[in-house]
């Protein structure tokens, strides 16, 4: 083992212990079955620790080398070309620590966040919960950030490589939250796109995370053309010559007159996106542990079918004029190209990490081309809404 690996593997053991070294030995392997012997220890761990553990390893790149993917993966929209369409949701790396060690594990794109103007501790914990048989997690966080000068600071120090990355079809996301004390929601947002934005190829107005009071309020028509109108100002206005994309990330829980309302402001002001779904605050009646009660927003498996049907509608919505991320429950090729076929352009992950590793990645963009050709498609872009057409 090469030296610098091994301090690295030293580093992640003296950041959590035995089960960090477990951890960090299956990750350069890049071996699933020591991987699959090493997630029982990681999950001794707290929800939260295990996060931290994760994406220390991250951070130290740790991580298996991923494989090159093929012209049948590679997606544009948003401006941009996305080397594959799968992608790391907002809430994995919250404050921009690990993004160079999360694209070498094979993602499209990465999306940090999301990022508050001012530094805020979110909700007391313990506020992430595992419910291991339903493959779901159901968190509170409540938009924990270090800010916008510390995540700015990181992304500025790393400027030129996402340049780099991005030529090379990998961009970067950033999702914009609002402090809980704001009195001003439109400022924070607008603080965020002109701080954070430069630094990145699209902008996430995430007013969707039910475990914010009163975020969800600015789904409503009126708030959130508001909203909208003063952050694409803001962004129009930005000194940099390639402006970021402006996507909305939605929640699952909406009306159907509340998805008529969003779709007509996207539409009307000429959004670029939609991120559907945030996590939902239902509780499936299929849910079996013990955990289901937790409040907060449920993500993972029970969340793919609500998160699949919102993306089919906002796509009809929207008449295929507007891109969407999708994401919710994803953890297999047929899951993403279930939301690719609703309408999704790309689709992200997360709650799948925490009971599969991150060789799941690999996994899925494997299972998807596979899915791909046997359905008849020469690549994603042909896939992109096909329910609608059939």
């Amino acid at each position: 083992m090469a030296a610098p690996l091994r301090g690295r593997l030293r580093a992640l053991a003296a950041a959590l212990g035995g089960c960090g070294l477990l951890l960090g030995s299956a990750l350069a392997a890049g071996d699933e079955r020591l991987y699959a012997a090493a997630m029982p220890a990681l999950r001794v761990l707290p929800p939260e620790a295990a996060h931290g553990l994760a994406l220390r390893a991250a951070a130290l790149g740790l991580l298996p080398p991923a494989r090159p993917d093929g012209p049948v993966l590679e997606v544009r929209v948003l401006g941009q070309r996305f080397r594959n369409p799968v992608g790391l949701a907002a809430g994995f790396d919250k404050h921009g620590e690990a993004v160079d060690g999360l694209y070498k594990m094979g993602f499209g794109f990465v999306e940090v966040g999301t990022v508050t103007p001012e530094p805020q501790e979110g909700n007391p914990r313990p506020r992430v919960f595992r419910l291991a048989e339903d493959e779901a997690v159901i968190n509170r966080y409540g938009f924990n950030s270090h800010g916008h000068v510390a995540v700015e600071r990181r992304l500025r120090a790393r400027q030129e490589t996402q340049l780099r990355l991005t030529s090379a079809g990998m961009p970067l996301g950033v999702n914009l939250g609002k402090n809980k004390s704001s009195t001003d929601a439109a400022a924070d947002y607008v603080a965020g796109v002109r701080m954070l934005g430069p630094l990145a190829d699209y902008l996430v107005v995430n007013v969707s995370s039910p475990n914010t009071p009163g975020l969800r309020d600015l789904q409503g028509k009126t708030e959130l053309r508001d909203l909208l109108t003063k952050v694409l100002v803001e962004r129009d206005m930005l000194p940099c010559e390639r402006k970021p994309a402006v996507l909305v990330k939605i929640a699952p829980d909406l009306t159907a007159q509340n998805k008529q309302d969003v779709a007509s402001v996207v539409c009307e002001l000429g959004v670029d996106g939609l991120i559907v779904s945030n996590t939902t605050v239902s509780r499936p009646s299929s849910l079996r542990s013990r955990q289901c009660t937790e409040p907060g927003g449920l993500s993972g498996k029970p969340l793919r079918e609500l998160s699949t049907q919102t993306i089919r509608e906002m796509y009809s919505l929207t008449r295929g004029q507007v891109p969407i991320i999708g994401v919710g429950g994803v953890s297999s090729g047929r899951d993403a190209l279930e939301k690719i076929r609703a309408g999704a352009s790309l689709v992200q992950m997360y709650t799948a990490l925490v009971y599969h590793g991150p060789l799941v990645v690999g996994t899925v963009k494997r299972e998807l081309e596979e899915l791909l050709r046997e359905q008849g498609f020469k690549n994603v872009m042909e896939a992109v809404g096909a329910d609608h057409r059939c």
